[in-house]
C-alpha cells in the first residue's frame, strides 16, 4: 500500500467492494481489502482507525477476528499498569495497541507472518514504539523464552477447527490453553483468557485452575465474550467463592453486576405473576449469563415468575437495575379469544419469548402483528404453568 492505493480506498470508500471486485479484480486486491474492512469494521474499530486512518487489514477474516476497540479497552483495564505483558494471539493487534497505553511494555506474538508484518507497520503507524512482534507460534515463543518472566499475559484462541467448524470447549480451541498451563504459569504470573460466550461458566471455572475472576462481557442485546482472569500464585480459591462480574458495555455508559456462586445458590427468590401498573425487569444478557437467575430477584426486591422463567417484577421502577424495565399495560391469557382480537389492539409491537415453548418469530406469525413499535410483548410462562402475553410500555 504507497500514497496513490490509499487516495484510491478513499475515493472508493462509499463503493460497494462486490463491484471493485468485478471492475478491478488482483490489481488492486489490497486496496479493495482496505475498502471492505473500513465499510464493514468501521463502527467496531473507530477509534483504532481515527487514529490511524492508514490502519492496513491483511484480509478481512483478521477484521472478522478482531476484538472491537470498545472490548479492547476493556481489556486494557485489567493490565496492571507499567507491566511488561505478551499477547500471545495477537491477530489483528487491536488488544495489543490498547494494553500498550497502560503496560511499559508489549510483546504482540503472532504466528502468521503477514499477519505479524502488518501488526509491525500498523503500530508503528500508530507510534506504539512499546509493542515488539514476534512472529512465531506462541507455544514455541513460550519455549524459547529460558527463564524470562512477565507481568501479564493474553490469550485468545481460534474457535475453529481444522474442518472450518465452530468450536468452544477450550481443549477444542486453538490453541489448547489447558494444555499450556504449565508452560504459562512458568513464564507470567496473571494470564487473561478470552473465550466463547457460549461456555458454561462451570466448566470454565474447572478448566482454569487458578482463576480468580470471571468477566462476562456484552450489550445490552448479546453477551459478547468471557474473560477469565487466572493468577498462578491463588490457585487454591474455591471455585464457588470466585467473582464473576457481567459488564454491559452501551454506547454512552458501562453497568456492572458482581456476585459469587455462593451468593446465587443461598439466595432465595419469591414467584408470583404481576399486575397492569407493576414493572417487568428483563436483566442484560451478561448477567443472565453470569447465572444470577434467584440472586437478582433478592438484591432488588423483586418477585420472579417461575424458576426457569428468568423475568421479574415488582411495584415500582428500581434505579441501577441491570437492564431493561418496562411498566406493565395489559396481563392476558394465551388463549384463543385473545389471539383473535390482539392485532385489532396492538398492530405493531416486538415480540420476545422467554420460557413459552414458541419462538418469537412463530407467536409474531400467530398472532399476525408488525414488529416494532414503542410497545414490547413478553410472552411467558407463570409459576402455575400457564402461559401469558404480557404488554409493556
Amino acid at each position: 500500500m504507497n500514497d496513490d492505493l490509499w487516495k484510491w480506498v478513499e475515493e472508493h470508500i462509499s463503493d460497494d467492494p462486490k463491484k471493485l471486485w468485478l471492475k478491478y479484480g488482483r490489481a488492486y486486491e489490497s486496496a479493495i481489502v482496505q475498502v471492505e474492512c473500513r465499510r464493514r469494521f468501521g463502527r467496531k474499530l473507530a477509534a483504532t482507525l481515527l487514529r490511524v486512518p492508514h490502519w492496513f487489514f491483511p484480509t478481512v477474516l483478521a477484521g472478522e477476528q478482531a476484538t472491537s476497540d470498545r472490548l479492547a479497552t476493556f481489556h486494557a483495564r485489567l493490565v496492571p499498569e507499567c507491566a511488561r505483558m505478551a499477547d500471545l494471539t495477537a491477530g489483528l493487534g487491536i488488544d495489543a495497541l490498547h494494553c500498550a497505553s497502560v503496560a511499559a511494555q508489549v510483546t504482540a506474538v503472532e504466528m502468521d507472518e503477514a499477519k505479524a508484518d502488518a501488526l509491525r507497520a500498523n503500530m508503528l503507524a500508530a507510534g506504539a514504539g512499546n509493542v515488539a512482534v514476534a512472529a512465531a507460534d506462541c507455544r514455541e515463543w513460550l519455549a524459547s523464552l529460558g527463564e524470562q518472566r512477565f507481568d501479564m499475559m493474553f490469550i485468545d484462541p481460534a474457535r475453529r477447527a481444522a474442518d472450518g467448524g465452530r468450536v468452544f470447549a477450550l481443549a477444542d480451541c486453538e490453541p489448547d490453553v489447558t494444555a499450556m498451563l504449565p508452560a504459562l504459569r512458568a513464564h507470567t504470573r496473571r494470564l487473561l483468557v478470552k473465550m466463547s460466550p457460549m461456555l458454561d461458566i462451570a466448566s470454565v471455572l474447572e478448566a482454569l485452575p487458578g482463576c480468580v475472576c470471571l468477566y462476562v462481557l456484552g450489550t445490552p442485546t448479546e453477551c459478547k465474550e468471557l474473560l477469565a482472569l487466572v493468577d498462578f500464585d491463588d490457585a487454591q480459591r474455591h471455585r464457588d467463592n470466585i467473582m464473576v462480574e457481567a459488564v454491559t458495555i452501551s454506547a454512552d455508559a458501562e453497568c456492572v453486576f458482581r456476585c459469587t456462586r455462593s451468593e446465587e445458590m443461598t439466595a432465595d427468590a419469591v414467584y408470583g405473576r404481576p399486575r397492569v401498573g407493576d414493572y417487568v425487569f428483563e436483566p442484560y444478557p451478561a448477567v443472565m449469563k453470569a447465572g444470577a437467575t434467584r440472586l437478582v430477584a433478592a438484591r432488588y426486591g423483586l418477585q420472579k415468575l417461575a424458576p426457569n422463567t428468568h423475568v421479574y417484577y415488582g411495584p415500582a421502577s428500581v434505579a441501577g437495575f441491570p437492564g431493561e424495565q418496562r411498566r406493565v399495560a395489559a396481563v392476558l391469557p394465551y388463549a384463543s379469544k385473545v389471539i383473535k382480537r390482539f392485532r385489532r389492539d396492538y398492530p405493531q409491537i416486538s415480540v420476545a419469548v422467554r420460557n413459552f415453548g414458541m419462538s418469537a418469530e412463530a407467536l409474531r406469525g400467530r398472532l399476525a402483528v408488525a414488529d416494532g413499535g414503542a410497545m414490547r410483548l413478553m410472552a411467558v410462562t407463570d409459576i402455575a404453568g400457564e402461559r401469558l402475553l404480557l404488554v409493556l410500555e
